[in-house]
């Protein structure tokens, strides 16, 4: 073999044919017909358009034509826009660290005309006539249209064969073309935007507001299945919404994250958003949202990959703290809070909090520091002696006053309970049923989480240390993230440059693997920021707990015990789901009733 190599031939050093270096600029930036669609309804936008058009054939991979009605480009500077690295967005490096137009690199035209058929027409305000330019030919002719300009590409990959046979059918083609159009005009109520297929409409956005737009592109399950989100920090803005729990999707078909106005897939801001949801989401369930972040141009790269749908943040750190925090806030206020939140969103005054009975489960909060401390402060709730339940049972029935009779509170009266796991209340709606122990489960938590204010998590020494052979990034982290690492309960320690030995590890977790455990937690650390880690893993530790301290099933409540419950949910952060991400509680209408009896038929 070696024989072999040393016999080839030497290949001379010698510079691309431009062709040749186009279509491999295309392998980056086209794709697929989506992301022609992409790239040019970037550059109308950017010639200010108020009104897009885009028109298909054969789901983008025959033809493609998007007109709009921006600026125009002059008949003299049409030849120049099909030229690799032409562009009248930057001029200079200042201008490309504070680019604030959705194209900027000068080459999709050029990289487009390599591997189809294209050509341009376009007008400028002040031309008699528009002008119409074919890429192959450099033929410059006059045209038919107003200000404005069209982009036609015919027989997308046709001089690349084997690019053409990776594209996937019509169908699928012209999805992936819809969903491209669909990311613009999510962001841009502002303009129309319109989109057809072989002479048929496929999907129309007319201009509107945002919350409008967001309804006619996302639909209207989705607005009343989310909740808004809105963070200011002066230097950083979010709004959008955030869909419930609830309503969380078995696909993450339904994320739709932006910066500047630009859609981006960004691990740093989806970690942020998933772990928002940590306390609430079951199982592998996607959350759908759409979020709007504002932020100074110099503080963010967008130059990092050809299809600009990458980006890079000056401060992360900053970006996924607010990014957790602006969803979290949002999906914090139960639904059964939902109405009083938004009546204070427009009032300088706060909403006073319903009177509370002072019963059970309005017992003072516990307030200790330390791991042990807290865990016998989450068992009390479920492991009080009959004695002591009896006690506290006639303690609570003689403060608990009657709910006036006026009031209406959002999860209603207690009526019943039944199986000694669901409490059934009526509230104005019609019924309400409560699953008591996931209920409680998840006020104990909050409690918890309150109380708990940095204290460490307890460790558990372990006879003989586990080992494992680590890679330099992990042994690099164990190292750097010593003390992080003691505070979740965890001492790991380098036995030679590619082993490492975990030593201790947090108590409540002493069931699971603890390699796999070491080697998860010191991922985390090495990309995110260490006070979130910490939190998390915290905070899965007092779940753990908060579900053995829960009321159990079969446990007899008096109507005052609960009502204090349901008072108790009404007030507490996440009370719509248990830790795990089950629903606590279930809301059948009069009209669903109605319905089952067929009355009114």
């Amino acid at each position: 073999m070696n024989a072999v190599l040393s016999a080839a031939p030497r290949r001379p050093i010698r510079e691309l044919p431009d062709e040749l270096i186009s279509q491999i600029a295309a392998g980056e930036v086209v794709e697929r017909p989506a992301s022609v669609v992409r790239e040019l309804v970037d550059n109308a936008l950017d010639a200010g358009a108020t009104e897009i058009t885009v028109k298909l054939v054969g789901g983008g991979i025959r033809a493609i034509v998007v007109e709009d009605d921006g600026c125009g480009i002059p008949s003299e500077e049409l030849p120049l826009a099909l030229r690799r690295h032409a562009t009248s967005k930057i001029a200079s490096l200042v201008d490309l660290e504070s680019v604030s137009t959705m194209g900027f690199r000068g080459e999709a035209l050029a990289a487009i005309g390599s591997v189809a058929e294209l050509s341009i027409a376009s007008r400028i305000a002040q031309a008699p006539h528009a002008q119409r330019l074919d890429a192959r030919t450099g033929e410059l002719v006059p045209a038919a249209r107003g200000v404005g300009t069209s982009v036609e590409v015919r027989e997308l990959f046709f001089s690349t064969p084997a690019r053409r046979k990776f594209l996937k059918t019509e169908s699928t083609e012209l999805a992936h073309c819809v969903e491209a159009v669909r990311r613009h005009a999510l962001t841009r109520p502002d303009v129309s935007f319109a989109l057809w297929h072989e002479g048929k409409l496929v999907q129309q956005w007319r201009r509107a507001t945002a919350e409008a737009r967001l309804q006619d592109v996302l639909g209207a399950d989705f607005i009343e299945a989310s909740r808004p989100v809105a963070l200011d920090l002066g230097v950083l803005r979010i709004v959008g919404r955030a869909g419930t729990p609830e309503s969380a999707r078995t696909r993450a078909d339904q994320q739709y994250v932006y910066v500047n106005g630009r859609f981006v897939r960004d691990k740093l801001i989806a970690h942020g958003v998933r772990s928002a949801y940590e306390d609430v989401l079951h199982g592998g369930r996607q959350p759908a949202y759409a979020l709007f972040i504002e932020i100074a141009p110099d503080r963010v790269d967008v130059n990092v990959h050809p299809t600009k749908i990458e980006v890079r943040f000056r401060d992360s750190r900053e970006v996924h703290q607010a990014v957790r925090r602006a969803v979290e806030s949002a999906l914090a206020v139960p639904r059964a809070g939902d109405e009083q939140r938004e009546s204070s969103l427009d009032s300088a005054a706060p909403v006073p909090a319903p009177p509370l009975g002072r019963g059970f489960f309005d017992a003072p909060r516990p307030t200790v520091q330390g791991h042990l401390a807290l865990q016998q402060a989450a068992v009390l709730y479920a492991q009080e002696p009959p004695a002591a339940w009896s006690a506290s049972r006639a303690a609570v029935q003689a403060p608990v006053a009657p709910l006036p009779a006026d009031t209406e509170w959002p999860l209603g009266r207690a009526i019943a309970q039944i199986a000694g796991i669901y409490i059934v209340a009526e509230n104005a709606q019609g019924l309400i049923v409560v699953d008591m122990h996931a209920a409680h489960e998840r006020i104990v938590y909050e409690r918890l989480k309150a109380s708990l204010d940095a204290a460490r998590i307890e460790a558990q020494p372990l006879l003989i240390p586990a080992t494992f052979a680590a890679t330099p990034q992990e042994i690099a982290t164990a190292e750097a993230q010593a003390e992080t690492l003691h505070t979740l309960g965890i001492d790991i320690s380098a036995l030679s440059p590619s082993v490492l030995a975990i030593r201790s590890r947090p108590a409540a977790l002493a069931g699971g693997d603890v390699v796999e455990l070491a080697r998860s937690v010191l991922a985390e650390l090495s990309q995110y920021d260490a006070s979130s880690v910490i939190e998390r893993a915290q905070h899965e530790i007092l779940s753990t707990m908060a579900c053995h301290g829960a009321i159990r099933a079969n446990r007899q409540l008096t109507l005052a015990e609960m009502d204090a419950l349901l008072r108790d949910m009404e007030r507490t952060e996440r009370a719509d789901q248990c830790n795990h991400g089950r629903p606590t509680w279930r809301q059948i209408t009069i009209r669903e009733l109605d319905g089952m009896f067929w009355r009114g038929r």
